[in-house]
């Protein structure tokens, strides 16, 4: 992945050098390119086992690595062994592989993570000198929502089958379709002639998708955008309100990419003093206020709250509605508690005067405030950075956002939408079919998890300046991050897409195994229908190729042997993946 070209002023890990040594990680590159964005000086290229040194601070090493799980060597075959290859598959009604290194992006991410939480906890008195990532986890983390919903102890709310979208109009084009509004969902499809017991039945899996990953819509639909122009469907969604987004393609991006790295740190001058006391977890005595929706800022504070920091969410009056939302466990929603377990809650109307002033008053005593709002939205309530550091000039200010602003025109900010309109459609599946934007919620996880890692810099960053801190980060960026080796490959006068075939799973008589990327074109020679799974891996094996079994079922991801004790269950029953890191 090249390095963007961006300016600089101060980065938080300024003076620090980047060192390599050890064998490689899934991740290294990744890792490398956002240390030296970060401000670490070091050779370009990727290396391996990443270590940062100088300044005041103890030598810190990241190590990444695939796991230990029988099986688990590379991108493929995490991607089997965790359950990504599961929910990404179920719009197709079986597992497929994502042409994109998805496990090894999360974990480079959270490797990033780790050593900026270590090198903060060294400038609190705490004395962490390595970290070890592995990709298994990273993508037990990326399922945790679904995961957590297939173990609760009652069914999903709606169907779960093949189908969703993008749609595709008359003369080809393909398109994604956005609104949270059901008056604009059904006024979009009566403008296109629609039948109504369709536009009915439609809707709920429609809003559902990003929960099941799956959205198996009444065919009329699908018929009606065929049936229509282009022009036609744009006109409907204009006067409806909903949003439309034809699909792009990677190298239409790749024209347009700026550059910009995938998070922006801008301090503001401030006076802060730090404590020196040694504290067990590295961001413990720290407080996170946080105004999340949905995953992204939701899934950044959870991070945020496992490496020890207390997490208060901002709820409205009633409290979040999505704790009711099926499954549940114990009577609250089990996707819920997978980002949301162990935060404090205070419900606040941030429509009321009085009660935008108390949130004030606490982000007046807290070190970070995260939100993912609508644009605009903070500024309205006067809940801007500007604001909220008149009374705390050493607040860390995060947003997470869909487009950080960078495409003028841009719609709808939402995970599918951007999927869309940054090329991954295009990236997450292999030559030889259609574009499609991946059902499972790709960008709000990887948003998530870089929304705290600029969080973990912006806290570095004041902790080395005694500056207070902005950061922006977005699902756009998280796009980026995502198809950089397509890009790369464009750059190269390459394919950006894989081949055909790409990380598609054998069946068996009973599942489904996948070989390791380098196996996969001998492994396939392999008539492996009549076997069962145990004997097909056997066969594999014996002829030196390296495969695991594919998760279909995400409920047995608890007793899978693979990771015997890793996944355990929270207070209210739910499952619960390991933390992603290990320090030392």
């Amino acid at each position: 992945m090249a390095t963007p070209a961006i300016q600089r002023t101060t980065g938080p890990l300024d003076g620090l050098r980047l060192e390599t040594s050890g064998p490689p990680g899934p991740a290294d590159q990744l890792v490398a390119d956002h240390l030296r964005l970060l401000g670490a000086e070091g050779p370009d290229g990727p290396g391996a086992g990443l270590t940062l040194t100088g300044g005041d601070f103890a030598p810190l090493t990241a190590r990444t690595a695939w796991g230990t799980a029988p099986g688990v060597t590379d991108e493929a075959t995490a991607q089997a062994a965790t359950g990504i290859m599961a929910v990404h598959g179920r719009r197709d009604g079986a597992p497929r592989g994502l042409a994109v290194d998805y496990a090894a992006t999360a974990t480079g991410l959270l490797a990033v993570q780790g050593l900026l939480a270590g090198l903060l906890a060294q400038t609190r008195g705490g004395s962490f000198t390595t970290v070890d990532v592995t990709a298994e986890r990273a993508g037990l983390l990326a399922v945790s929502q679904y995961l957590a919903a297939d173990g609760a102890e009652e069914g999903e709310a709606v169907e779960l089958g093949p189908g969703g979208p993008p749609f595709t109009a008359a003369d080809g084009t393909l398109f994604e379709l956005e609104t949270l509004d059901p008056g604009a969902w059904a006024a979009f499809w009566r403008a296109l002639g629609a039948p109504e017991e369709a536009i009915r039945r439609g809707w709920r899996p429609f809003q559902f998708r990003y929960a099941t990953a799956c959205a198996p819509f009444p065919p009329a639909l699908h018929d009606v955008t065929r049936a229509s122009s282009w022009e036609r469907i744009a006109y409907a969604a204009d006067s409806s309100g909903a949003e439309v987004c034809p699909l792009r393609s990677l190298a239409a991006r790749a024209r347009e990419y700026d550059g910009a790295a995938p998070w922006q740190l801008t301090p503001y001058e401030v006076a802060h003093s730090s404590s020196a006391q040694a504290r067990k977890a590295p961001l413990s005595g720290l407080t996170v206020l946080e105004a999340g929706r949905r995953i992204q800022a939701p899934l950044a504070a959870h991070l945020l709250g496992l490496l020890g920091a207390d997490v208060v969410r901002i709820e409205p009056p009633g409290g979040d509605p999505l704790r009711g939302m099926p499954p549940a466990c114990s009577g609250v929603s089990a996707r819920w508690l997978a980002l949301n377990r162990g935060k404090a809650a205070v419900e606040l109307d941030i429509k009321s005067t009085g009660d935008r002033e108390r949130l004030r008053a606490m982000a007046a005593e807290a070190d970070v405030f995260l939100h993912n709002w609508a644009p605009g939205k903070a500024d309205q309530l006067g809940l801007e950075r500007e604001q909220l550091a008149a009374a705390n000039p050493s607040l860390v200010y995060a947003y997470t956002s869909g487009w950080a602003d960078r495409l003028p025109g841009a719609p709808m900010g939402t995970d599918f939408m951007v999927q869309a309109r940054a090329g991954v459609g295009e990236a997450a599946r292999p030559a030889g079919e259609p574009p499609a934007p991946s059902l499972m919620t790709l960008l709000d996880v990887l948003g998530g998890l870089l929304g705290a890692e600029a969080v973990l810099a912006g806290l570095l960053l004041r902790e080395r300046t005694g500056q207070g801190v902005r950061v922006d980060s977005s699902l756009l960026g998280a796009a980026d991050v995502l198809t950089a080796p397509a890009r790369d490959r464009i750059a190269r006068g390459l394919d950006p897409r894989r081949p055909a075939g790409f990380r598609r799973p054998l069946a068996t008589r009973d599942g489904w195994v996948a070989p390791a990327d380098a196996c996969a074109a001998e492994a396939s020679t392999y008539d492996l229908r009549e076997l069962p799974t145990a004997d097909a891996l056997e066969l594999l094996r014996r002829h030196g190729l390296a495969a695991t079994a594919v998760t279909t079922d995400l409920s047995e991801l608890h007793h899978d042997p693979r990771f015997a004790g890793s996944i355990s269950r929270d207070t209210h029953g739910a499952p619960a993946v390991p933390d992603p890191w290990r320090f030392a």
